[in-house]
């Protein structure tokens, strides 16, 4: 699947869950899965005991979405003055 269909999969609505990512316009939102898979929670594991409602695809699809975020983030870097 490509990166523009994962993305598709992640839905922003304002009336559900107050505008969070989620997918599939489901109550499950990005960050949760994502918050399971730093904690090492394999996918499987997720869709098995967390969220049988998911997809490989849609586990997928939020770490496309979150890498899309991060790819796009302008990051400023000030110099230490402490340093000098």
């Amino acid at each position: 699947m490509t990166t523009e269909a994962l993305l598709q999969r992640i839905t922003v609505d304002p009336r559900l869950c107050h505008g969070q990512p989620c997918v599939r316009g489901m109550r499950i939102m990005v960050h949760q899965v994502l918050d399971l898979l730093a904690t090492g929670v394999s996918p499987q594991e997720i869709i098995e005991k967390d969220f049988p409602d998911l997809t490989l695809d849609d586990i997928h699809a939020c770490i496309a979405y979150a890498n899309q975020l991060v790819k796009n983030e302008e990051i400023l870097v000030y110099p230490d003055k402490s340093a000098q």
